[in-house]
């Protein structure tokens, strides 16, 4: 579904990814991981156009996609819940979601893509007249996650979707990106810091360092490697 092929990213004479390249299955969960300023967040804003590439390719179905403009490639099936889940504060729940859907004008799938939401998000139901500012830090992220959703893509951007939830919760977000997944066979990229959560979601992972693909396989393998244990997971 999607291609990477040698992007570099900068901000201004700073370096952010260099020469990156990955590709993402129809139907796969991909993690990259990594530290701080290893370039994660930076290669999620490539890939969607809300940062340009200064070289290397980006192809999504076969169709080149880096000159596209960000609201292009949302029409285009790829969908970001941005770190720090963003949700618009002084909006309730039900409006947050719905501008997600901006690029759905049919109503009555909106209205199917929102009740399949609140399927995987029952808490949101309750919250929906709600202002969106407060909300828990979990409550949030679901609605980021659901936000990004109303728009029924085909590749779904997660950008620390854990980030400063309580584990109980990051238990359960964890459920549903699975069941999002499983049910949808929606193909999902997910950044993570938890780099032990990432790598059991995960089909495939990359792991960043300094902007740069250090080492790439399956989820379970790189669970199992000597160096990302000592690097990552603190073992």
């Amino acid at each position: 579904m999607l291609e990477v092929r040698g992007i570099s990213v900068a901000y201004g004479a700073l370096s952010a990814v260099r020469n990156l390249s990955m590709t993402v299955a129809n139907g796969a969960i991909v993690s990259l991981i990594g530290s701080n300023g290893a370039g994660k967040t930076t290669t999620m804003k490539a890939i969607i156009g809300l940062k340009a590439v200064s070289s290397g390719e980006i192809y999504l179905d076969g169709e080149r996609v880096d000159g596209v403009p960000a609201p292009q490639r949302v029409g285009r099936g790829i969908a970001l819940s941005p770190e720090g889940r963003r949700v618009f504060p002084q909006m309730s729940v039900l409006d947050n979601l719905l501008v997600g859907a901006y690029s759905q004008r049919d109503a009555t799938q909106q209205k199917k893509t929102l009740d399949q939401i609140y399927g995987y998000f029952p808490r949101l139901v309750e919250r929906r007249t709600q202002m969106a500012g407060s909300l828990s830090g979990g409550e949030q992220q679901m609605v980021a996650i659901g936000r990004a959703l109303m728009a029924r893509p085909r590749l779904l951007l997660l950008d620390e979707p854990s980030l400063g939830l309580a584990p109980i919760i990051v238990d359960e977000i964890a459920r549903i990106i699975v069941e999002i997944n499983r049910d949808i066979g929606m193909s999902i990229i997910l950044v993570e810091q938890n780099a032990k959560l990432a790598l059991n979601l995960c089909n495939e992972a990359f792991v960043l360092e300094a902007g740069a693909v250090a080492l790439s396989g399956k989820g379970k393998d790189l669970l199992a490697s000597d160096y990302v244990r000592r690097a990552y997971l603190g073992i």
